[in-house]
């Protein structure tokens, strides 16, 4: 299904006028989540490991922990977006009892998502949180789901063994940011030489997440630790990207094949809001059932992004386009794209 033709009717400039006075993040929001988030993630870790396997209390626990510790790891994707020199304690301590815990430090996404929002790069071959799902084999949907069941093995695998390696040979460092550093779903992503964008700070987190991995492997080896810990991490962490890969595929519509730049209206009809569902704060928490949303105002705070989106449909002239880029559900988010890569081979043949 191609994007509507007549975006760029899109009443862009009415619609930021409309939300100019949502765009200041409230701190006390982002602590009382972040920490509220942090103890049930955490705190449901512990009971997963202490508790009988597969008793009620353990999997209740598991639950608690996966969706919550899911949240925290989301944060990764509002902390880019936000002003660079404000919030830096909650980010430093994001990092520390989040990011780093579960091997996606902030430099991971710095850098790489501020390119995914970029007019000249957002859905190019540059864009390496695009892939053309929607033009392409429906089976490569699927792969995408099931590669989430590598990806905390590989993370730690970067950190435990490539990163201390890479310190003493300059090809691995090369290949180690270019291949290995960044929060993508391109395997074929080469990510750029470091710059401002992409943090102060990232060798420091480069290090901390190093000596995380070696003290959990240590300590669970001198038996410091139960076995189990990593099992729980390894699950905990397997649940996260396999919750994110879906949202990722319900993020977009993923039509342009990579060989055309796309203005922000463009951008926003290949986005994806979705609406409905009792689900979708857990599934797309943090307020990325607002994608498309999103892709128009990058710089809202989440805690804004639904009334943004409630304020557009009410009072935009002509709500027509806005609402092009909603879905009902996760359901339906997918089922569309699905639909859409079986088209586009059905032409093709």
């Amino acid at each position: 299904m191609p994007a509507p033709e007549n975006s760029q009717d899109f009443p862009l400039k009415e619609a930021r006028a409309l939300v100019a006075h949502l765009m200041k993040p409230k701190a006390y929001i982002y602590w009382a989540d972040l920490l509220l988030n942090l103890i049930l993630g955490w705190g449901g870790f512990y009971l997963v490991v202490v508790t009988e396997n597969f008793s009620p209390l353990n999997i209740a626990a598991f639950v608690v922990s996966a969706f919550s510790l899911y949240r925290v790891g989301i944060f990764i994707h509002e902390i880019v977006h936000l002003k660079k020199g404000t919030f830096k304690f909650f980010i430093a301590f994001w990092n520390a009892v989040g990011g780093l815990p579960l091997l996606i430090p902030s430099f991971t996404y710095y850098g790489v998502h501020n390119d995914h929002h970029r007019r000249d790069t957002y859905g190019t071959r540059e864009d390496g949180e695009y892939l053309p799902f929607g033009a392409e084999e429906p089976w490569k949907i699927i792969a995408y789901v099931f590669l989430s069941l590598l990806i905390p093995l590989l993370f730690l695998g970067r950190f435990l063994i490539l990163t201390p390696i890479s310190w003493l040979h300059k090809g691995l460092a090369k290949y180690a940011w270019e291949r290995a550093s960044s929060l993508t779903i391109d395997l074929s992503y080469r990510r750029p030489p470091p710059t401002k964008l992409d943090g102060k700070y990232w060798r420091l987190q480069e290090v901390l997440a190093t000596l995380y991995s070696w003290v959990a492997v240590l300590l669970i080896y001198f038996g410091v630790l139960p076995f189990k810990v990593a099992v729980v991490w390894y699950m905990i962490t397997v649940f996260i990207f396999i919750m994110n890969s879906l949202r990722t595929l319900g993020a977009h519509a993923y039509r342009n094949p990579g060989d055309r730049k796309m203005s922000v209206p463009d951008q926003f009809l290949d986005s994806v809001d979705v609406t409905g569902g009792i689900l979708s704060p857990f599934w797309a928490p943090v307020g990325l059932r607002y994608h498309a949303t999103h892709h128009l105002f990058p710089q809202m705070p989440y805690h804004n992004l639904g009334t943004a989106h409630d304020l557009l449909i009410e009072t935009l002239p002509d709500n027509s386009l806005y609402l092009a880029a909603t879905r009902r559900n996760l359901i339906h988010a997918l089922s569309t794209l699905w639909e859409d890569a079986k088209l586009s081979q059905q032409n093709a043949s």
